[in-house]
């Protein structure tokens, strides 16, 4: 039998190392695709993703369960992001695309190249309009739809009451919708 993400994290806070490595194969994807949307640069993703783990590591003994381990990591990762500040207006940023992640992740690898091609330009399309959120937007789209994390867990992440973040998700929604129907893209479209 498979343990539980909570067992995993009482072994690894009684040292148990195998156990930590096993939790980090279980949640750094979900903690990466956090990261690299809210930072939006992959530099920064990775060093939220390798910093959200070492704290996981050395404050194990301080999960109480209250939340899923999974919600847990990422209120760490959005700590851990808030501390990065956001880019300056103006600075240059990296964004990886969605179709090169799911490229690095192995989607497609079974369909015929033009549906491959269609799906590429479908995440492209989705990507930019993820872009074009400010980072409160994709934030909490990240964390509900992406991460399907229960709404309750994203308030608590937030720091907000649930009506609230219901609200905010929902016009959160309504600014991607809006940018896909512009085409995903900045003024010139995709």
């Amino acid at each position: 039998m498979e343990a539980s993400d909570a067992q995993l994290l009482g072994r690894t806070a009684a040292g148990d190392r195998a156990a930590f490595d096993q939790l980090v194969r279980r949640h750094q994807a979900s903690v990466h695709r956090f990261a690299l949307a809210a930072t939006r640069t992959p530099e920064q993703a990775e060093d939220v993703l390798q910093e959200t783990f070492l704290a996981a590591f050395r404050s194990a003994g301080t999960y109480r369960g209250q939340a899923a381990v999974k919600s847990w990591l990422l209120a760490i990762a959005r700590n851990k992001v808030n501390r990065l500040g956001r880019p300056r207006a103006g600075q240059p940023e990296s964004f990886e695309p969605l179709d090169a992640l799911g490229q690095r992740a192995g989607w497609g690898a079974d369909e015929d190249p033009e549906a491959a091609a269609m799906d590429g330009e479908r995440r492209t399309l989705l990507a930019r309009a993820l872009d074009r959120l400010r980072p409160e937007d994709r934030e909490v789209i990240v964390l509900r739809d992406l991460e399907g994390l229960p709404g309750d867990e994203v308030a608590a992440m937030l720091g907000a009451g649930l009506a609230a973040v219901k609200s905010r998700l929902h016009r959160a929604r309504l600014r991607f919708a809006a940018a896909l129907r512009e085409g995903g893209g900045g003024p010139n479209g995709p």
